[in-house]
């Protein structure tokens, strides 16, 4: 990271991971090519997960290079009286796999859910029993993450070193 001075812990990195309405999945294609898709996902532990298709542009790069990066985008301000955006934002590096035990997968799906969508978990396990064949789970297993904030203090002095207020 070349701007140490706004550098996030760990915890903080994480922590935009979980709040962030969508994140970017980038891999590269059999070809070489990059390829970055958003998705919604979520977290448990030191695991990612996304649903998707069982086929498809993303499924065949992930088949063909499971090294993948996530980039997450949190809270973010444009300053109306500055050339600046405040941000935060986490990237996370991992392998990923496609989940095949059926109580993980049942579960991730939950957690997407309730997430994403927690106003509708009535519904849940209807929609999971209907849809469960055709939906597949993916995890990644996070190898790295950084963290990264550009926020300014109630006096306008930008909060560097991972100062809060």
């Amino acid at each position: 990271m070349r701007r140490k001075d706004r550098e996030m812990d760990e915890s903080f990195a994480l922590s935009v991971a979980d709040k962030c309405e969508y994140a970017v999945l980038s891999m590269v294609r059999r070809d070489g090519t990059p390829y970055g898709v958003p998705l919604s996902i979520a977290r448990s532990g030191d695991r990612i997960y996304f649903h998707c298709a069982g086929e498809g542009e993303k499924v065949d790069a992930l088949r063909s290079n499971p090294n993948v990066c996530i980039t997450c985008v949190g809270d973010t301000n444009r300053l109306k009286d500055k050339f600046t955006t405040e941000y935060e934002s986490s990237v996370i590096f991992g392998t990923a796999s496609e989940v095949e035990d059926d109580s993980e997968k049942l579960e991730a799906l939950r957690l997407i859910c309730s997430r994403h969508t927690p106003d509708n978990m009535a519904q849940f396990e209807s929609e999971a029993e209907r849809s469960f064949k055709i939906t597949h789970v993916w995890c990644v297993h996070i190898s790295g993450i950084t963290g990264k904030r550009k926020k300014y203090d109630s006096a306008g002095k930008e909060m560097k070193f991972g100062r809060m207020e």
